[in-house]
């Protein structure tokens, strides 16, 4: 290891970024678990968790598909799974603050270009193994390979090269990137026996939970890991979740007492829920979309006018106020909104005009014939519903648009990121640059709408670089006007995270970064009565 690495560990600010570009945040990367507690300190509960019990979960959103590959997940219940059983280098509070995990300490070089991350001792696997930098090295260059697919991908491209020395993880990157700590959070960079790269769906964690049994789209079972390192975690002897895709059903659970908490409560039956005497309602707004994605690589959104055409036949508040009924806020074909750090209200807002939608239509040539958008009840919650808004809005525009409704298992498989034209949704994620680098890099696995635009590329790399948050500021509403105008995104709305729960489930934390707590449910919350 060379003396300029050594020389990091007297750093201690996130270089060149004021507190304002981090509100909220950790305004150290030196940052330790006894600090971040302290941030913390204020929001503690008074009353103290209660140990025991199972806690059952009713969560829509999965399939008889999902694998139990950390690097595979994509969707709500792949994303708890991974939160049950997995643990991360960081994770990130509800405040925007670093919670140290795996990584204890944090320290970079002055110009953002090489990180290290001092690995946490004495953490033991499930399987009885003692975790080790090497496990981490592995497990970042298995989600670095393209051979994987993995849904991080698009982040680990930035990163020139990873080496372990002792204790610490040294990571190089290609460009600067103030942002690199936030980015490890990505729930898929669970921490596996080196890397998982022996089997990555052994389901092999070093979290709070192990897994017990599992039938994918069914149901899964996990009992306390003993030897868990955090004993502020993980209260329940035991936790189950139950994938209830129909949301019907779902609700039922949640009333008869089946499940103490259920995701993905639809609006419109929201508020009858809150009146039953045993039910808890939460809200929270936060960074998750509901989106239609078109491919930009595939006739008929091919065509830019096509695109347009679409984006300004659909009734964006009318959405907002049918489908989420109060519970989240309009969007603008992007996938940024004001809860992201560095956020410009500058980009005008897309209104539903049927003048222009029709003008860009007859431009794009179309021949008439029937435009498919493919949806499922578990796209997300009213998808079908707002389906059926697009296609009348778009009627009145001249634009044929016809709906077809699939069969929710095998949504996230075969349709989501196979076909051209779907409903979709996004949780976000902390930071500008990894919702970026995720679904919208033109290399990226996740790009979900086959986006490719050489400038995005350029600006998001320097974007990454930018040490100065006015420039950075600048570069990111660049890249807003180029996706407002060329993607192939739709985004009519932001939705709240809206869950049910019992009222004698104690512990609960607003947190708008995923759905139930930012998939911290089962590791905060305890039963009482």
């Amino acid at each position: 290891m060379n003396d300029k690495v050594k020389n990091l560990r007297g750093t201690t600010a996130l270089p060149g970024l004021s507190r304002r570009s981090f509100l909220g945040r950790a305004s150290a990367a030196a940052l330790t678990v006894a600090g971040a507690n302290l941030m913390l300190a204020g929001k503690a509960h008074a009353q103290e968790p209660v140990k025991g019990g199972t806690l059952k979960m009713g969560i829509g959103g999965g399939e008889s598909t999902d694998s139990l590959d950390p690097a595979l997940a994509a969707n709500a219940v792949t994303f708890h799974l991974l939160r049950t059983f997995g643990e991360t280098l960081v994770d990130v509070t509800p405040d925007g603050s670093l919670d140290m995990r795996l990584a204890e300490e944090i320290d970079s070089s002055e110009d953002a270009m090489t990180w290290r991350f001092k690995i946490r001792q004495g953490v033991e696997f499930h399987d009885g193994s003692i975790l080790s930098p090497d496990d981490v090295l592995a497990t970042l260059e298995r989600h670095s390979d393209a051979e994987s697919q993995s849904g991080a991908l698009g982040i680990m491209q930035g990163i020139d090269s990873m080496s372990v020395d002792g204790d610490w993880l040294i990571v190089n990157l290609v460009s600067a990137n103030a942002d690199l700590p936030y980015l490890f959070s990505d729930y898929h960079l669970q921490i596996q026996p080196n890397g998982g790269r022996d089997d990555p769906a052994t389901t092999i964690g070093a979290g709070a939970y192990k897994i017990v049994s599992h039938e994918a789209g069914v149901r899964y079972t996990f009992e306390k890991h003993e030897n868990y390192w955090d004993d502020t975690r993980g209260h329940y002897d035991g936790v189950e979740f139950l994938v209830i895709n129909d949301s019907t059903a779902r609700m039922a659970a949640l009333q008869s007492g089946q499940v103490h908490i259920a995701n993905r409560v639809e609006p419109k039956v929201a508020g009858l829920l809150s009146r039953a005497p045993n039910i808890d309602i939460k809200n929270v707004s936060g960074r998750g979309h509901y989106v239609f994605n078109m491919h930009c690589d595939t006739a008929p959104f091919d065509n830019k006018d096509l695109r347009l055409a679409l984006k300004y036949a659909i009734n964006r508040q009318e959405m907002v106020d049918k489908i989420l009924q109060g519970y989240g806020t309009i969007g603008n074909d992007i996938p940024i909104n004001s809860a992201y750090p560095l956020f410009d209200d500058s980009l005008p807002q897309r209104a539903y005009d049927i003048e222009k939608a029709a003008e860009h239509y007859k431009a794009s040539g179309h021949d008439g014939s029937p435009i498919v958008l493919k949806v499922a009840d578990g796209a997300f919650p009213g998808a079908v519903d707002a389906a059926a808004l697009f296609q009348q809005s778009a009627a009145a525009a001249g634009i044929p648009l016809e709906i077809q409704r699939v069969p929710n298992d095998g949504y996230w498989s075969e349709v989501w990121n196979v076909e051209p034209f779907c409903a979709s949704y996004w949780g976000g994620r902390p930071v500008q640059d990894q919702m970026y680098s995720t679904a919208f890099l033109s290399t990226a696995d996740w790009n979900d709408t086959r986006f490719s635009n050489e400038e995005f590329d350029a600006l998001l790399l320097e974007a990454r670089a930018e040490l100065d948050e006015e420039k950075r500021i600048g570069l990111y509403a660049q890249m807003a006007e180029i996706l407002h105008e060329e993607g192939g995104v739709i985004c009519p709305m932001f939705n709240d995270f809206v869950e049910g729960m019992t009222t004698d489930l104690q512990g609960w934390v607003v947190d708008g970064g995923q759905d139930t707590m930012n998939g911290l449910a089962p590791h905060k919350t305890w039963l009482v009565g």
